[in-house]
């Protein structure tokens, strides 16, 4: 026998036998998620909540693939699945690579359940790897209520649910019918659409709030992120309407909280003892000859005027507290008084302000000037400021500023938090006059009627 060409063909056979080996194509491992819920907060019937999302990693040092991903609940199902960019309930072989990842991205809309309560509506996604099933659950707690959507309203509303905006929701509407009437009891809570209001035309609105059971308007975005967005919705719009009554309302996150539009009434607007916050623009805007008395109102942080009062009218406001601390620039100051326009064609325009009065009130700020009147010479501007506390750079020294205090820090609590309580030592403890005082301040706290406080709240 030839050794030689044993020799030489041995390497020969063990070459073929490597040549003919096959690669490691995919891991045999399994998967990993940066969560293993997807949890919706309260999202309601017919509204889409927002999009959440997590991710789907390959911790391995060489690609996986996944057999199949499977919304569980299929085509039924409230939710939808986007996986790395691609909608739908079945997806197959999904590759990636190792060390990395893909997004799964998830949605909800809730059918109508009938119900008053919320209840928890579950599903889940299967993934299936090297034939191992792993799931990550999709969890949403839905809520029923009563849907508004472009209509006339009127009567009582129930309280039971709450109240959902779409659109413009009426109480009349030129054209369709006035001299209504819309009574919202204690408890009610509004959720308003994107760019919805509730518009009031030649009718009223009375809204029956009380101390520890509010009526709350705010967007119909639930989730956590949008407790402080401002704008989700446009806000109340009082249009010529007959005398309306807001009892302890907390009214946030609109464009312009409320609207005051001129005025067929003798009184257009009474607002007590509410909150009105975080506006994109203004939290009150009485415009063209309004009529309001406002007591023991906050008004809170807004990106241009927490309160303007334009073009004439008559304002009466006791114990408010108008504290604007907007976390980014803003326009001016918090509290803007104007008593004329010009119109189109450069022509000047002079409302009168007659029979008002600021009493006991606190204007304050980020702004170097949280006032600002604008009045011109000769036109009628009847409004006393008596002991009010304001911060401007230039003191107004004209006789009906005679009783005010300026620019001393008020030492609000947490201005920050839109908590307007203020500490002891603050210039607004015990300075208000008492014959101007409101008997309680918003929180039902009794006033030291012999040295009030300036304010809405009374420091106990």
């Amino acid at each position: 026998m030839n050794f030689r060409w044993l020799i030489l063909f041995i390497p020969l056979v063990f070459l073929a036998t490597a040549g003919c080996k096959k690669d490691k194509l995919y891991t045999k491992e399994h998967l990993d998620f940066s969560t293993d819920t997807v949890l919706f907060d309260t999202v309601f019937t017919t509204v889409g909540s927002t999009t959440k999302r997590f991710k789907v990693y390959n911790n391995n040092n060489a690609k996986i693939l996944v057999n199949e991903i499977e919304l569980m609940g299929g085509s039924s199902s409230p939710f939808r699945i986007n996986i790395d960019g691609v909608s739908g309930t079945y997806h197959q072989d999904i590759e990636i690579p190792k060390n990395d990842s893909i997004f799964a991205f998830v949605e909800v809309t809730l059918a109508v359940n009938n119900t008053t309560n919320p209840l928890v509506i579950s599903d889940s996604i299967r993934f299936m790897t090297n034939g191992l099933n792993q799931y990550v659950k999709l969890d949403v707690w839905g809520q029923d209520a009563y849907f508004h959507a472009n209509e006339v309203v009127s009567g009582t509303w129930a309280n039971d649910k709450p109240h959902v905006l779409y659109g413009i929701v009426a109480v009349g509407y030129p054209g369709i019918d006035s001299n209504l009437t819309l009574t919202i009891p204690q408890g009610t809570n509004v959720y308003c659409h994107k760019d919805s209001r509730l518009l009031v035309y030649k009718s009223s609105l009375d809204i029956q709030g009380q101390l520890d059971n509010e009526v709350t308007f705010q967007g119909d975005r639930l989730e956590s992120f949008y407790d402080d967005v401002p704008g989700q919705w446009y806000g109340i719009h009082l249009i010529e309407a007959n005398t309306s009554t807001i009892n302890y309302a907390f009214i946030k996150n609109g464009a312009v909280g409320i609207t005051v539009d001129s005025t067929q009434a003798l009184q257009t607007l009474n607002l007590t003892n509410s909150v009105v916050q975080n506006s994109d623009f203004f939290n009150l805007n009485v415009n063209a000859g309004g009529v309001v008395d406002v007591d023991n109102c906050v008004f809170g942080d807004a990106g241009a005027y927490s309160v303007l009062l334009y073009v004439g009218g008559e304002y009466n406001f006791r114990n408010c507290t108008v504290a604007n601390y907007w976390p980014g620039s803003r326009v001016g100051p918090s509290v803007v008084i104007i008593n004329w326009y010009e119109d189109a064609n450069n022509n000047i325009h002079v409302r009168p302000v007659t029979n008002s009065r600021f009493d006991n009130c606190v204007f304050y700020g980020t702004a170097v000037d949280e006032l600002a009147v604008d009045t011109i010479p000769g036109a009628t501007f009847d409004c006393v400021f008596n002991k009010c506390h304001i911060k401007r750079e230039t003191i107004y020294a004209y006789a009906n500023f005679s009783n005010v205090s300026w620019n001393t820090d008020p030492l609000f609590t947490a201005p920050g938090d839109a908590d307007f309580h203020f500490e002891v030592g603050s210039p607004l403890d015990n300075t208000a006059d008492p014959a101007w005082a409101t008997t309680l301040d918003i929180e039902g706290t009794a006033r030291n009627m012999g040295a009030p406080d300036i304010g809405a709240y009374e420091r106990l």
